[in-house]
Formats: C-alpha cells, sequence, structure tokens
C-alpha cells in the first residue's frame, strides 16, 4: 500500500470530459494534504518511444504518413480548461501515448502518487460499445497496479425510474 497523506494524485482526463473529474481530484488532494495533481491524457493513436523517470514520454504516431500536429491541440485544450478549474493546488499536465491504463500506471509510478482518479465511462450507446470493445480503463488500472483507483461518476442513475433492461 502506498500512504496516501502527502504523496501527489494522478487523475486520467480526456478532451471534453466533464470538469466533475478535475474537481473532485482537486477535493480529495486538498483532503490527504498532496502537494501535486498530474493531469494526464493518454492519446492511444501515438506510441512511446522514450519513457523518461519523470514520467514523462516521447511518443510518435502509429501512422507516421498521418497528421502530426492534433495532439498539441489536444493537450492545449486540455490545459486551458484545467486553468479555469484547479486553483488551490498544484498542477502539472501530461501528454502521454499508447494504452491508457499502462500510461497512467508508468506515470504513477514515476512521481509516486499515491492513487489514481479516473471518470467513469461517458453516457450513450457508442461510450458502452467502445468500453465493450477497448474494455474499461479503471478495470484495467484496478486489476493491474497496486495503488488505489478512484472512479467518479460522470452521470446519475436514478434507479427508481430506470427500467431493469436498459
Amino acid at each position: 500500500m502506498v500512504e496516501p497523506a502527502g504523496r501527489p494524485l494522478v487523475v486520467g482526463i480526456v478532451p471534453g470530459q466533464p470538469e466533475l473529474v478535475a474537481l473532485t481530484a482537486q477535493a480529495w488532494a486538498r483532503a490527504v494534504g498532496a502537494p501535486a495533481l498530474y493531469f494526464a491524457y493518454a492519446d492511444t493513436s501515438r506510441v512511446v518511444v522514450t519513457e523518461h523517470e519523470d514520467g514523462t514520454v516521447d511518443h510518435q504516431p502509429v501512422d507516421p504518413d498521418g497528421a502530426d500536429d492534433e495532439w498539441r491541440e489536444v493537450g492545449a485544450q486540455i490545459e486551458r480548461m484545467l486553468t479555469e478549474v484547479v486553483h488551490d493546488v498544484p498542477w502539472q499536465f501530461r501528454f502521454l501515448a499508447g494504452r491508457p491504463d499502462r500510461a497512467l500506471t508508468h506515470l504513477a509510478r514515476a512521481v509516486d502518487a499515491s492513487a489514481l482518479v479516473v471518470g467513469t465511462r461517458a453516457p450513450g450507446a457508442g461510450a458502452r460499445l467502445r468500453s465493450w470493445v477497448e474494455g474499461s480503463v479503471a478495470v484495467r488500472l484496478s486489476h493491474h497496479q497496486h495503488r488505489p483507483v478512484l472512479l467518479v461518476p460522470l452521470q446519475v442513475v436514478d434507479w427508481k425510474e430506470r427500467s431493469p433492461w436498459a
């Protein structure tokens, strides 16, 4: 077990994700006295070339003929959102590459994080299909590393009004 007090948190984040994940991570960081939050996005269309001891990576596109500047805009978009939302806990953004569970685990190990924070899958049939095909990042994280994983629900389900087969 990794002692939670005084250690950073690693937060998996994706473009367009509700701010709730960042706000929840900020609240938990305050509660455990985390010195920093490491927000990270793992781009599955890129591969890791080199992993560095500080958790950063050198990366390149899976398709060498594809456009290579989109990742910079994704990173800038996430950083803009974080600048607006996270105020009272120091944070850094890390652009990672490859499988999100592996990338987040590498970062957590590198920064000696006490836990990982991720959002649940987005609502909708497309997200359910993608989760079924690709698997759940949260489940893979919880099965393949020793740090706790805090799941942030992105959609509240009213079980009284939901049919049992929906």
